[in-house]
C-alpha cells in the first residue's frame, strides 16, 4: 500500500487541529518493539476511520519523539498536527471528509 503524498497544515488549521485533539484518547500506543508493522497498519486504520488520531509513545520506546512523528506521517501519508510530551497528533484527510479544515 502506497501512503498519499503528506497533507501540509497551515498555522490556523494546526491550531484547529490541535483543539479537536485536545480531548481525544491515544488510539495508538508505541512501546518497546517502537515502528512495527502492525504499529503502522493500527495508525492507517484509525486515521482512515478518524482523520485525526492521537498516538502516545510509553516509556519503553526509546525513539526521540519527534523523528517518530515524522516516521509515522511518512509512512501514512498523515500530516504532524501537534507533537507534545511523548504525544503525537496526526491529521489525515479521508473520503468521508469527517474534519472540515478552516
Amino acid at each position: 500500500m502506497q501512503p498519499s503524498p503528506t497533507p501540509t497544515l497551515t498555522g490556523k488549521q494546526a491550531r484547529f487541529l490541535r483543539g479537536l485533539g485536545h480531548a481525544l484518547r491515544p488510539a495508538v500506543m508505541i512501546g518497546r518493539q517502537e515502528l512495527t508493522d502492525a504499529v503502522r497498519i493500527s495508525l492507517d486504520e484509525s486515521l482512515t476511520a478518524h482523520e485525526l488520531v492521537k498516538v502516545k509513545l510509553q516509556e519503553g520506546c526509546l525513539l526521540d519523539r519527534r523523528e517518530a512523528a515524522e516516521k509515522l506521517a511518512a509512512a501514512t501519508g498523515a500530516a504532524v498536527a501537534q507533537v507534545l510530551g511523548k504525544t503525537i497528533l496526526l491529521y489525515r484527510p479521508s473520503d468521508k471528509k469527517l474534519i472540515s479544515l478552516p
